[in-house]
């Protein structure tokens, strides 16, 4: 591995970088196969900020770890891609695992940097330019692609991402969802909860514009020029300010500050408590938060699947581990699709899915066994991986946790299933703290409050 203070990883770990991460994401789904697994397998128009946070955070883990959590890092990404793969509308067959596509990826993140320090007035010296590509190309070699898949030096790089732009890449829907779209009707983040919703709308608007201005300045000029994307002089001053300012901003403050340590904080959900039955908010907001993976106000398979994948990707499990999570979550999908789709579209609504499960629990106490037990158990084997037979405070937050969770949030739910207070989870406690959830009447039983205090 090269030496730890190269600047290629200290340059992308700098919070500068967000500045073009809208961009790398832009140039990424511009390319065909990435666009059509955008568009027929994530969840990225209902949760942009997750889709964000593992793609920030699996550049962290391949270009800040060591050789063995690299190797750990791909084969991740190997099972989840290995998934996304299919026939687009337009009748072309695509696959995530393609060579190709996967050299666009990886090479973007490299063009980034390259470009936040360019726009920034602070290119890199030719030489050290190559050191950094040099850098980035140990961590592509893990990757196992050809010798040819990506430019052979750097100065290779202008040449092959313009060729890329001319002749592959397209300005899809999932391209143009996420350049104009998306950001004016992004779910609040948890953290900005405080805002309420029409503070977060205002916001938004904001942010919206000023980052699709951003996005479309920053972008490469053949890009522009041949998708017919116009850099108005207006948006050109406000990419020289924000990438001046920022560097002028970013060099003045101690390294704790300016480089990325850990994710952002998100505090608690809080509210009032449901005074009489306190099951349908809490089942409206399983739905919502959990359930509802592509936010589009239904649950499918999809969705079924999305949830089994999030599992799968904070940890790292066999093929064969992982093939149990996913069965066990398509069983779920059959209980619930064979319960409450009424009208056989493939799709639950979550009046019928609130209806449904409490008509279910009360009529017969071993409901939750049909789907949701079993799916729980999956996950509390994938997740006790030491095999203890316990889930300990590390790997309930290798599943629960993230960037998206408060810590004390994460703790106040461990609180809940640890029942004797032990300091461990048993799959008896694991179990016991969800069907709390689903079934208690009060508030104030433990396993209620699993998705945040009331």
């Amino acid at each position: 591995m090269a030496r730890p203070d190269a600047s290629f990883r200290r340059d992308l770990s700098e919070w500068r970088i967000i500045l073009v991460a809208w961009r790398l994401l832009v140039l990424q789904a511009s390319h065909p196969v990435v666009g059509a697994g955008m568009a027929e397998h994530s969840t990225y128009r209902a949760h942009p900020w997750r889709r964000i946070e593992h793609t920030m955070g699996s550049g962290q883990r391949l270009f800040y770890a060591d050789a063995e959590s690299l190797r750990r890092e791909i084969e991740r990404l190997d099972r989840a891609h290995r998934r996304i793969r299919g026939t687009a509308p337009d009748g072309r067959r695509y696959d995530a695992e393609d060579q190709d596509t996967r050299a666009w990826v990886l090479l973007t993140l490299f063009e980034a940097v390259v470009t936040m320090r360019e726009l920034s007035g602070d290119p890199y010296p030719a030489g050290e330019l190559q050191l950094a590509y040099e850098e980035f190309g140990e961590v592509v070699k893990a990757f196992g692609l050809p010798a040819d898949a990506l430019p052979a030096t750097a100065a290779e790089l202008p040449g092959y991402v313009d060729r890329m732009v001319r002749e592959q890449l397209e300005f899809g829907e999932s391209v143009r969802y996420l350049l104009y779209d998306i950001l004016r009707e992004a779910p609040r983040p948890r953290r900005l909860r405080f805002l309420g919703a029409a503070g977060w709308k205002v916001l938004r608007a904001v942010v919206a514009a000023v980052l699709t201005s951003l996005t479309v300045a920053d972008l490469p000029p053949a890009y522009r020029e041949r998708f017919g994307l116009v850099r108005t002089r207006r948006a050109a001053a406000l990419s020289w300010l924000l990438h001046r300012g920022g560097r002028a901003l970013m060099t003045r403050l101690p390294d704790r500050r300016r480089y990325r340590t850990q994710g952002p904080r998100i505090p608690a959900q809080r509210g009032r408590p449901p005074r009489r039955d306190a099951r349908r908010p809490r089942l409206d907001q399983f739905f919502r938060e959990v359930l509802d993976q592509t936010g589009d106000g239904f649950v499918t398979a999809r969705d079924l699947q999305a949830m089994a994948h999030n599992v799968c990707w904070q940890l790292e499990l066999t093929e064969a581990a992982e093939a149990a999570v996913y069965a066990a979550f398509d069983a779920w999908w059959e209980q619930l699709r064979a319960a409450m789709d009424a009208n056989g579209d493939g799709r639950v609504s979550k009046d019928e899915f609130v209806a449904a499960t409490l008509a279910g629990c009360d009529r017969d106490p071993g409901y939750l066994e049909g789907g949701l037990l079993p799916a729980l158990r999956a996950v509390f084997t994938a997740a006790d991986t030491d095999g203890s037979g316990y889930l300990d405070a590390d790997e309930y937050r290798a599943v629960f946790g993230g960037h998206r969770v408060h810590p004390a949030e994460l703790s106040h739910g461990f609180r809940q299933l640890d029942v004797d207070g032990d300091g461990r989870i048993t799959e008896e406690e694991f179990l016991r703290g969800f069907t709390e959830f689903f079934t208690a009447r009060a508030a104030s039983t433990p396993g209620s409050q699993l998705l945040g205090r009331a």
